[in-house]
């Protein structure tokens, strides 16, 4: 079937029993392809089904279908001409997101939760604005998008309409993992219908195996099962708001759905369509297995689910090793997380305090005004979260937490350059954004050791917000310094001429001053390229004498590090998120304001989107791999002669 598959109107021609094939071949097609590059697993064998449906009930572009989070769009892929899978999230293939560049059946780019309501609303505005009420926008929410506020402030915009906006709600019961709060315990209750619409059926098919129903029979059939769904599916919180409410449907039943949407279309005002799907369906150990452990997986064996490569030991493992051991001998120690448990190491912590650890569902904005109410009860909040989601929450860690000079540590997962998952999951704003807001202290830790330390100093600050950044992945070596001043660790000093003797490299640099002396601060993640790139400018120029130092807690800038940038001729620093306003920048600025005249070169993320590719791949395009950096530093110290 898929052969014959290359616009979604090729899917009208097919009978049910092809489309049930269909489904079927696209299923062993994800398993077949995102076992071997990674990818969104789980998310997608859970809306095969529906995302036939909906493209045999509309009409995509002219009917504009909107993804929220997009992590569900491969099978929207695939439908829409887009089948080789043979590099997915790898450089110059296909997005693990809805993506403009790739298709005109795409809309949304952007995969943070919540917002597709919000685009539905927009669009349909301007389809009406321009004359084309004829045309439909769907926007498919789910794995737990609408506890989000934004989806609420779209539907109370969206209720007030007569716009033909209809809102399909891919209910699995799931985010990453089981979704929480009210409104997931409301679309529990309206999934428990699924079983008086099985047992309707079940009993329709008792009643004509034993002889014609008759006219009256099937009209008591029908009050029967309207009396039964008034009683256990409490539709009125949307209709109630003025939206017609239709389901729950079985989001594995083809023609169920299509039927649903086809009717939803007939009443050309908001309708939700309820559909119920299992995450991961059709696909055995996704269904017997961890659920949670298939929403994004990694290379895979694809018979059994298991990984390729077993994991080293994490930058996240490491995080919730130690809150544990923080929690055991502090009690005020609370844990918060948005929807995200499990990616964000807090599962053991929850394990260990199931009372002190609370999951706000997709509300970022909540978890961080929340934190603050906790802290002023005398709580010790921990936030987790990955940076790119941090975002989200900026106003209030500005108006919530810091004003109110509150004691909450934000741990950000997955800080720096991601990878992969493309533009919109690189964390690389953080830093930026979070050094205007007043009394926040910022640490970007380099190994185990060092975020440990930052976790354990963090937990003890109450008087205003903490912050420890950690990249996506593995932990590296450790990084011992081998003397400390003030708050800055020395990490390398070249070796150097002193009196004829040659001063070991790793030791300390009793020479003279050398002709051109370069300060090279790395921070977090970069020491490695940073410690590399010394030894490659030492082998490319002996003139030179290459110091590299870093600071655990990077902001406020330390004294001890503004007085290092006195006794050298080029400062450098290199960084994984922005360059501008980021931590390099911060430093040359209070450098300045004591009338230190040291240029400095601050490398780091141009203030732009990413593409998705590998780490070391985007590293290198930004030339903030060890080569470039070197390259980058001999090319300053040349310029920096030239006009000396």
């Amino acid at each position: 079937m898929l052969e014959i598959i290359n616009a979604p109107s090729d899917l009208g021609a097919l009978s049910e029993s092809q489309l049930n094939e269909l489904a079927d071949e696209i299923r062993t097609f994800l398993v077949q392809h995102v076992s071997k590059t990674g990818g969104h697993l789980g998310p997608n064998l859970g809306v095969v089904e529906l995302t036939i449906a909906l493209h045999r009930a509309f009409e995509s572009p002219k009917d504009t279908l909107v993804f929220d989070t997009g992590h569900q769009a491969y099978v929207h892929k695939i439908l829409t001409g887009r089948q080789d899978f043979s590099h997915l999230r790898q450089s110059g293939g296909l997005s693990g997101y809805p993506s403009r560049r790739e298709s005109e059946h795409d809309v949304v780019e952007n995969s943070h939760a919540s917002t597709a309501l919000s685009w539905a609303d927009g669009v349909a505005k301007a389809k009406h604005l321009l004359g084309n009420d004829d045309r439909f926008v769907v926007a498919v929410i789910g794995d737990g998008a609408l506890t989000g506020g934004m989806a609420w402030e779209a539907l109370n915009n969206i209720a007030e309409s007569d716009l033909p906006i209809i809102i399909v709600v891919n209910d699995n019961g799931r985010s990453y993992a089981p979704t929480h709060g009210g409104l997931a315990h409301h679309f529990d209750t309206l999934r428990t219908t699924q079983g008086y619409e099985q047992f309707m059926r079940r009993s329709r098919s008792a009643l004509l195996r034993s002889g014609p129903l008759g006219r009256e029979g099937y009209h008591a059939l029908r009050r029967l099962k309207r009396g039964i769904k008034e009683m256990v599916a409490p539709q009125g919180l949307f209709e109630d708001l003025g939206i017609k409410y239709v389901g729950p449907i079985d989001g594995h039943d083809i023609g169920e759905i299509e039927k649903a949407l086809q009717n939803a279309k007939g009443y050309r005002r908001p309708v939700i369509v309820h559909t119920i799907t299992e995450k991961g369906h059709g696909y055995e150990p996704a269904e017997n297995h961890e659920l949670d452990k298939f929403h994004n997986v990694g290379p895979i064996h694809p018979e059994t689910g298991l990984p390729m490569v077993k994991s080293r030991w994490g930058w996240t493992s490491v995080f919730a090793d130690e809150l544990v051991k923080i929690g055991a001998t502090h009690p005020e120690v609370v844990a918060i997380t948005a929807a995200m448990l499990e990616p964000v190491g807090l599962s053991k912590f929850a394990e260990a305090y199931p009372e002190r650890t609370f999951d706000v569902g997709i509300a970022e904005q909540h978890a961080a005004a929340s934190a603050a109410g906790l802290a002023f009860m005398g709580m010790h909040p921990v936030v987790a979260v990955y940076a790119t989601f941090l975002n989200r929450a900026f106003d209030q860690i500005l108006m919530d937490v810091g004003l109110h000079n509150a004691g909450v540590t934000f741990v950000l997962d997955r800080a720096g350059v991601t990878g992969d998952d493309g533009a919109s999951h690189n964390g690389i704003w953080d830093f930026t954004l979070l050094r205007m807001v007043p009394g926040v202290r910022i640490a970007a830790p380099r190994d185990e050791a060092t975020l440990r330390f930052a976790l354990q100093q963090a937990i003890e600050v109450k008087d205003g917000p903490t912050v420890v950044r950690f990249p996506k992945g593995e932990l590296p070596p450790p990084f011992p310094a081998f003397e400390t001043v003030g708050d800055v660790d020395i990490l390398w000093q070249s070796p150097s001429l002193s009196g004829g003797q040659v001063v070991e490299a790793g030791g300390p640099n009793e020479s003279a001053h050398p002709q051109f002396r370069i300060l090279i601060v790395g921070y977090g993640a970069m020491i490695p390229a940073t410690l590399s790139a010394a030894q490659k400018l030492l082998a490319d120029d002996s003139a030179l004498a290459v110091d590299v130092v870093t600071t655990t807690w990077v902001w406020p800038v330390s004294s001890d590090l503004i007085e290092f940038c006195r006794s050298y001729d080029l400062v450098v620093t290199v960084e994984d998120g922005l360059a501008a306003g980021g931590i390099g920048s911060g430093l040359e600025e209070a450098a300045a304001a004591l009338d230190i005249v040291t240029p400095h070169v601050n490398l780091g993320v141009p203030t732009r989107f990413l593409p998705h590719a590998t780490r070391d791949q985007v590293f290198h395009h930004l030339q903030l791999d060890s080569e470039a950096i070197a390259a980058q530093v001999l090319e300053h110290v040349k310029k920096f002669k030239v006009e000396t």
